[in-house]
């Protein structure tokens, strides 16, 4: 394999940083940083070509690839991409904050989530508010207010609640308990509205400097709730160009809970899509191509993870075999060496192995040093018993269609 080392933050200098403009508008487990996006498409990419990206999560494929004249579609099955992705492209608008701020006091409607443990997550203290103000958020058309003031409400309403918003992880932890201690002791009122009215004029501002960097008039599509592992595409895409799952990495919807509720998704539809999260989907049965999958399987003795990291592999090379067959040069694959009980598997190695049997040649892997950790931290993962060890490095696998 042909592998480098690299730093893409200092390869692309077209933005100040990682979080800079709406790239960074709310948490997202394990999202791309937008000069990984930046830098393939200024290397193997030309304006109206059309970008693919089917484990899209933050939506980061699309926000980027807005300012390179590319195309683009999305898939995800976290209803949340449509909400991220919607309000990072909006155009600048112009709102009388303080007028919207008591529009929101002065609301009449009501919205309660449809959620059978809301008084679990949220004091009865704090749902008089909180149901007045989504009520009012719910109450809108589908405009441009609705998506400015959609995030931060999101951003707000996870503060006022017993999540630790510090993690993505819906956890009940001591901090938090203690949060909303302090907080019903307080003017907690008062603060509420303060943090949403400086939430918005931040988003505000996010806006505007993400619209300086002239992105361009382009085609997209946005499907969000979708299930990756059987969908096909309708059309041909020129590159792919994606993230999929951490083995063993079942955040994303469950992170997302607490605000999938307030969106109105029902406690039902919610459970459904936990419930097709890779790798805890039970998948069919696919031929693995990979001498290096075989060697990294016959280490684990387990059955739970045996099961676990057969229905990892089963789903993700299936989804790139498939899709693979409507895309017409590239696929960009990115990939950390994930553990199984402390083994760090190769699962970029894997995926190259597997897919040169359906066209695909390996061009490069470019590995880049892991800065800072977005998922749920803890120092002992609790299955094991192990130290726990963060991934280092997450690599960039570079296929071209032969």
């Amino acid at each position: 394999m042909v592998e480098m080392v690299i730093s893409f933050r200092k390869l692309v200098r077209d933005f100040p940083s990682t979080t800079y403009a709406t790239f960074s508008i709310y948490r997202y487990p394990a999202k791309f940083i937008p000069q990984i996006i930046a830098y393939i498409l200024k290397n193997y990419c030309k304006p109206n070509m059309a970008v693919f990206d089917p484990f899209a999560g933050y939506g980061t494929v699309g926000i980027v690839s807005r300012l390179f004249g590319c195309d683009y579609e999305l898939w995800d099955l976290n209803p949340m991409l449509k909400v991220i992705h919607d309000t990072a492209v909006m155009r600048p608008i112009y709102v009388d904050v303080n007028k919207l701020i008591q529009e929101l006091k002065s609301s009449n409607e009501i919205f309660i989530p449809k959620w059978s443990n809301l008084k679990y997550w949220h004091p009865e203290e704090f749902l008089d508010i909180l149901t007045k103000v989504w009520g009012y958020y719910h109450s809108l058309e589908d405009n441009e207010l609705k998506k400015l003031l959609v995030i931060p409400l999101l951003k707000v309403t996870r503060y006022f609640s017993y999540s630790d918003e510090k993690i993505h992880k819906l956890y009940k932890s001591k901090y938090a308990k203690k949060k909303v201690e302090d907080l019903l002791k307080k003017d907690w009122k008062t603060l509420f509205f303060t943090m949403l009215f400086n939430e918005i004029r931040e988003l505000l501002k996010k806006i505007e400097d993400y619209n300086s960097l002239r992105p361009k008039p382009v085609k997209y599509k946005i499907k969000a709730g979708i299930d990756t592992l059987n969908t096909k595409l309708d059309q041909d895409v020129d590159v792919l160009i994606t993230s999929p799952p951490y083995l063993q990495a079942q955040e994303y919807i469950r992170s997302t809970k607490l605000e999938l509720f307030w969106l109105g998704y029902s406690e039902n539809y919610i459970r459904q899509l936990s419930k097709k999260e890779i790798p805890y989907v039970n998948v069919r049965k696919i031929e693995v191509y990979s001498k290096t999958y075989e060697e990294f399987r016959s280490k684990i003795k387990d059955d739970h993870l045996l099961k676990l990291y057969d229905n990892y592999f089963f789903a993700i090379l299936r989804a790139f075999t498939s899709l693979g067959e409507n895309v017409k040069s590239y696929m960009f694959i990115f990939v950390g060496p994930a553990k199984v009980r402390g083994m760090p598997v190769p699962i970029d190695q894997i995926i190259v192995e597997h897919l040169k049997e359906f066209g695909w040649k390996h061009e490069a892997t470019l590995i880049d040093r892991i800065v800072s950790h977005s998922m749920f931290k803890v120092n002992v993962n609790p299955a094991s018993g192990l130290k726990e060890n963060r991934m280092e490095t997450e690599h960039l696998v570079i296929l071209r269609r032969e």
